[in-house]
């Protein structure tokens, strides 16, 4: 095709988003994932929901069949809520092993291993683009959360809460979704005089489960939608915050 300035155009088409939610453990993650639009859960975590899922999946095959299977047939889902991609990350390695005859993924040996896992990422990740741009489907990529150190060029390294996944594969995914959104509570602190010259700092907080959507140095996050920095956790709250969500839901409302 030659390329001109004739061949230029705007793209103001709308697509569902490619969400990205990590946080502590038993704030709700699944639970939200539970309220989105029609959804059905690739499960690499064994745990109860109250949706329509493909059962446990133990092997990086089986989440490619169900991927698959979401392409090509005939449904109704509206939302593919992957948990857990912390839970998928050993199923992935343990696929570059298989493909590579290696008995770990350390084994590789120079980081090879790490990199071979990168090109499995990318072909799921390039499955679940064809169901959002094809099927229309939005897509909700669930993780846990882990504190490690930071190291900032402009300071002192600090601690900080990242995404439970090899820094390689965090990076990549990071990357390919439109949101990166960090779930916790609300948390503030309080100073108690002990006397002496002393103080002790203890945390306290009501309660309040948040999704914080832009980054800091406590934590990773990011988002393409101009969310504010906190919105409840809670799919309407969510969902009135990116436009696509919200004027579907709208729409289904009429």
């Amino acid at each position: 095709m030659a390329i001109s300035l004739a061949s230029l155009r705007q793209r103001s088409e709308s697509k569902p988003p490619r969400l990205l939610i990590y946080g502590t453990a038993g704030i709700g993650k699944t639970s939200l994932g539970t309220a989105a639009p029609a959804p059905v859960f690739l499960q690499t975590e064994d745990s109860e929901v109250e949706c329509p899922t493909f059962g446990l999946l133990r092997t990086y095959g089986e989440v490619m069949e169900a991927v698959g299977a979401l392409y090509s047939e005939a449904h109704e889902h509206r939302t593919l809520v992957l948990d857990s991609l912390d839970w998928l990350e050993p199923l992935v390695w343990a696929e570059a092993c298989r493909v590579n005859n290696w008995p770990s993924i350390e084994a590789a040996g120079y980081g090879k291993g790490y990199i071979a896992a990168l090109d499995l990422w990318r072909t799921l990740l390039d499955g679940m683009n064809a169901l959002r741009d094809e099927r229309g489907m939005t897509i909700l990529l669930i993780a846990h959360c882990e504190i490690k150190r930071f190291d900032s060029p402009e300071t002192e390294p600090y601690d900080r809460y990242q995404i439970k996944l090899h820094r390689s594969a965090s990076a990549l995914v990071q990357e390919h979704v439109d949101a990166v959104l960090f779930a916790n509570y609300r948390v503030s602190t309080v100073k108690t005089d002990l006397g002496f010259n002393k103080k002790a700092v203890r945390g306290v907080g009501g309660g309040d489960r948040l999704l914080f959507t832009n980054e800091r140095p406590a934590f990773l996050a990011k988002n393409r939608f101009g969310m504010p920095d906190t919105i409840p956790l809670s799919w309407p709250d969510l969902s009135s915050s990116i436009p696509y969500l919200n004027t579907n839901a709208n729409q289904k409302a009429a």
